[in-house]
């Protein structure tokens, strides 16, 4: 049984092991704490694009929902403060950790495709559950000097078709 909470890239595989922190702990701790300083510095604005997959198949129906890092920000700290007001079962940071899987990161000289997957649900007190159940492809490019998102295709249905 894999544990949710350690990066399955060994520290030899600095590049992966760099890019996981990123895209899983960073990621999740800052969402928990709704505190984008925590992963401003892990994006490359110049060029940012983010593509909302709307959890459709066809990209007929994606949409450019953030054309910059801005307004990407803008939504995940909207998403990250309405998850902060809510009250939950169960150990949100375990549960998100348990759901999210980042296995497979391809590298091309300075580019990445990282793919992260959620899969799971988070019992809510009322007694409701939320399924967290897409995915995301991650752009990320080596820029100065570290490991950066770049961009994204998101909210994709997992699994597709």
């Amino acid at each position: 049984m894999r544990d949710p909470f350690r990066n399955p890239f060994s520290s030899s595989d600095a590049d992966r092991h760099a890019i996981w922190q990123i895209l899983v702990e960073r990621d999740i701790n800052a969402f928990l704490a709704a505190d984008w300083s925590k992963v401003a510095g892990d994006f490359v604005e110049e060029g940012f694009i983010g593509i909302d997959g709307k959890r459709e198949t066809s990209p007929d129906k994606w949409r450019l929902a953030f054309p910059s890092l801005d307004a990407y920000c803008n939504e995940w700290l909207r998403q990250a403060k309405d998850f902060a007001r809510q009250s939950f079962a169960e150990d949100p940071r375990t549960a998100i950790f348990a759901m999210t899987t980042l296995e497979d990161i391809e590298i091309e000289g300075d580019m990445a495709l990282a793919r992260k997957k959620f899969d799971g649900s988070l019992k809510k007190s009322d007694g409701s559950v939320d399924i967290l159940k897409w995915q995301t492809l991650y752009y990320c490019r080596w820029h100065d000097g570290r490991w950066k998102i770049c961009g994204f295709t998101g909210y994709l249905p997992n699994p597709m078709g």
